[in-house]
């Protein structure tokens, strides 16, 4: 890897504005960490009710099926 400081003072400079301007239109890092977290929460929660309500309807259908109940 050559050391040219002209390119790795572009470098630095490009990715300082970069995540300056990232900053600017979407906030701080923080926040847009949180609303990732919080989708996959809302995503898992989804997942984990739909898959307790398969269970419980296939539960009452063999139940009603096969008279297990009774």
């Amino acid at each position: 890897m050559a050391r040219d400081p002209d390119r790795q003072l572009l470098e630095s400079v490009e990715t300082r504005r970069a995540r300056l301007i990232s900053a600017f239109l979407h906030g701080d890092l923080a926040g847009r960490r949180n609303v990732s977290d919080n989708v996959k929460r809302l995503v898992g929660s989804i997942v984990l009710a739909a898959v307790a309500c398969a269970g419980c309807a296939g539960y009452s259908f063999v139940n009603n099926l096969g008279g297990l109940g009774q």
